[in-house]
């Protein structure tokens, strides 16, 4: 199989939104959970996105893994490599984002890595290097307390910065809007002075459109699915794409079973979704504290699933108000308390499909990562929209059989999502 764009997700949501951006724009793309193994057959398609779990890893671990998925990409014939990172920037001063970036362009002979995660769609956009969430700057958005990755600084040339060793530049909207030419010329003359990364701005998606043609050219950029919807459309324009292949029908065929949603993800929007899933069908909000103390509250949860689990679809949900994550976090440790909840909601999930469900909601990133992972779901193929960034997905070579997921960031979605979902599944 031979493939011409390939991307490395920093997490599985991100790495189904970029995939759903990609069918959307023309590409037949498949998602790996992961490098596959040589044995596990994929599809034909254009694109193939590699699901990683590095996002909030030590930056030495998220380097290896991405390298080791870019010269697995490189071997299948991707002429170039995207690194898809979250559309809020989410990272620390010590990564990941600078680190895996830089590895990533000295692997491919150096040069300049074109840096945006503007995504006008979903709200993202970057002005003067600044990044805006729904107009407002990142720093005094609803989405700066990330639980992992706490975003308070929207100036993303002095972000990447302090995480990279390299001098880090800017490519304005005015030279984004001159067109492709005065961004390779802008390219060329940073080069020249020592940059080896830029931040560039976009506002509007015909400026993603002229990232991707300039970005096509070179090996590595690294983005949110707004600069995968420009490598997409320049490759289209390309006409290097060619007809036959997968297709979101061969992804969205009924695969019966039972239905279940689970949550970890503690946002604003999933929150929301939550109360409103609890008119319609059964939901059981789990205590964190009681998960991260002991099993009985998992061993409850799948005994009151048992009981509910053939009646219709419920809810499984692990989320809790910010407050209160505060206070596990200080209690018990930021990464132990992630770590706790999201192995407690991958047993949860594990044990529901093994009760029978084949169609599964999963909201939250590292809620979703940990559920894929435990189920052992080696690639996906990508389905119809749900909603903007998530896609129905297909699983592909899977010990349980064909399943139809969704896997939710926690802030995608209008709230009534999960029934929105659910109907799509068949």
């Amino acid at each position: 199989m031979a493939i011409l764009l390939g991307s490395i997700a920093d997490d599985y949501t991100g790495a189904s939104d970029l995939a759903n951006t990609l069918t959307k724009n023309g590409l037949r793309t498949v998602q790996t959970v992961g490098i596959p193994d040589p044995s596990l057959a994929l599809p034909d398609v254009d694109a193939v996105v590699v699901s990683l779990k590095i996002r909030s890893v030590p930056a030495s671990d998220a380097v290896a893994a991405a390298a080791s998925a870019e010269r697995w990409l490189r071997h299948r014939g991707a002429g170039h490599v995207l690194y898809k990172i979250c559309s809020t920037f989410d990272s620390t001063d010590a990564g990941n984002i600078g680190p895996v970036t830089e590895a990533l362009s000295e692997a491919a002979g150096g040069g300049v890595v074109l840096v945006t995660p503007a995504f006008p769609e979903t709200g993202r956009t970057v002005y003067l290097g600044h990044l805006f969430v729904g107009g407002q700057p990142l720093n005094e958005s609803p989405l700066k307390d990330h639980p992992l990755n706490p975003m308070h600084d929207a100036n993303l040339v002095r972000v990447l910065t302090r995480q990279s060793r390299n001098a880090v530049g800017l490519i304005d909207l005015a030279a984004i809007t001159a067109g492709p030419g005065a961004v390779k010329a802008r390219l060329d003359a940073l080069s020249a002075a020592g940059i080896t990364a830029v931040i560039a701005d976009a506002i509007f998606e015909r400026d993603l459109e002229t990232l991707g043609e300039v970005a096509l050219e070179t090996s590595v950029s690294t983005g949110a699915s707004g600069l995968g919807l420009g490598l997409a459309r320049a490759l289209v324009r390309s006409g290097r794409i060619s007809s036959g292949g997968a297709t979101t029908a061969d992804a969205i065929r009924p695969v019966g079973g039972l239905s279940a949603i689970v949550a970890g993800s503690c946002s604003k929007a999933t929150l929301r979704q939550l109360d409103v899933a609890e008119r319609s069908m059964p939901v059981l909000r789990l205590d964190p504290e009681r998960l991260l103390a002991g099993p009985d509250e998992i061993a409850a949860a799948i005994s009151w699933a048992g009981d509910r689990i053939s009646a219709g679809p419920l809810v499984i949900a692990a989320s809790a108000a910010p407050e209160t994550v505060s206070r596990l976090q200080s209690l018990y440790g930021r990464e132990a308390s992630g770590h706790a909840i999201e192995t407690a909601t991958s047993i949860i999930t594990a044990q529901l499909v093994e009760r029978g469900v084949r169609r599964l909601v999963v909201a939250g990133g590292e809620t979703s990562g940990a559920a894929v992972d435990r189920l052992a779901i080696p690639a996906f193929l990508i389905g119809p929209e749900i909603a903007p960034g998530v896609p129905v997905l297909r699983t592909v070579g899977n010990a349980q059989g064909d399943m139809l997921l969704a896997l939710k960031s926690g802030n995608f979605g209008g709230e009534d999502f999960f029934t929105s979902a659910l109907a799509m599944m068949r």
